[in-house]
């Protein structure tokens, strides 16, 4: 029994010495802004609506998400709700002045269901009673810290944080609020995965973990490529700034990051874009799709 709760506690000890680890020195990567707000101390989930960029801290905190100019780095809105979640860790764009913000975090694995929340946020503070969406594994719970939305379906997608890899779940197209609704399982991630976001288009997505970004092709999650990130001390938010990702990482009064997005992430996402519209238009003419 001293042998399993020691090998229990270092694979839940191992996710937080990966991020002590440095990412490569030298990755083209310039500073976008610093968090001005003493408030903001472990910036988790990450996301860029009407032009100001949204984090969230990590778990422990109340439920609120912050609206931040980045010209300033100050914060110009907050945004309140309650009951308090218990572990909320991504954000995903749902629409002009909205939010997903994920209550995923299960870091002992004990949760039955999680839940998403699509809240209100921009300048100015606001108090909120936001829906809450459950949702649950078809498999047992998970720990998860990345939280997806496609741009033109809008159906989300929800990335487990696993060790060694990590699963990839859908949620229905019409979520349900008076009922649970069932994740199902469709495709593979990298291990570690602490925050992603789906490129302009919807053809690709771009993961990433405490060092690194990986690029896979959707619908398939297959993996086109990686980059090393810059050097951050737990680089845990990840949003998408027209050809730019932006970086940030735990910690009081952080950086936020510029990082060029590679030109392989546009070729997939033009490409897959280009092969679903085939499929659409091939269903519409009655012609039988395929992978090819």
């Amino acid at each position: 029994m001293r042998a399993r709760g020691a090998a229990v506690a270092a694979m839940v000890a191992l996710p937080f010495l990966l991020g002590a680890a440095s990412g490569e020195p030298g990755v083209d990567a310039q500073e976008a802004f610093r968090f001005a707000d003493p408030d903001v101390v472990e910036s988790s989930g990450l996301v860029v609506v009407d032009g100001l960029v949204v984090t969230v801290n990590d778990s422990g905190d109340s439920g609120r998400v912050f609206a931040v100019d980045p010209a300033t780095g100050e914060t110009v809105g907050v945004t309140s709700w309650s009951p308090a979640p218990v572990d909320v860790e991504a954000l995903a764009p749902a629409g002009p002045g909205h939010v997903w913000a994920a209550d995923t975090g299960d870091n002992r694995h004990v949760r039955d269901s999680v839940e998403v929340l699509r809240v209100p946020v921009g300048r100015g503070d606001r108090s909120v009673r936001p829906t809450s969406y459950e949702l649950v594994y078809p498999d047992g719970a998970h720990d998860a810290e990345a939280l997806v939305r496609h741009p033109l379906t809008g159906r989300l997608h929800v990335i487990t944080k696993g060790v060694f890899s990590g699963t990839v779940y859908a949620a229905p197209p019409r979520l349900r609020a008076d009922r649970p609704n069932a994740l199902v399982a469709v495709g593979e991630a990298p291990g570690i995965v602490t925050d992603a976001t789906f490129l302009p288009g919807g053809g690709g997505v771009v993961l990433r973990t405490y060092t690194s970004a990986h690029l896979a092709a959707y619908p398939s999650w297959e993996p086109v490529s990686s980059w090393d990130l810059p050097d951050q001390d737990q680089g845990e938010g990840l949003a998408l700034a027209g050809r730019e990702l932006l970086v940030s990482t735990e910690g009081a009064r952080s950086q936020v990051l510029r990082v060029p997005l590679p030109a392989e992430a546009r070729a997939t996402d033009r490409r897959s874009v280009a092969w679903t519209a085939l499929c659409w238009l091939a269903i519409a003419l009655g012609a039988p799709a395929s992978a090819g």
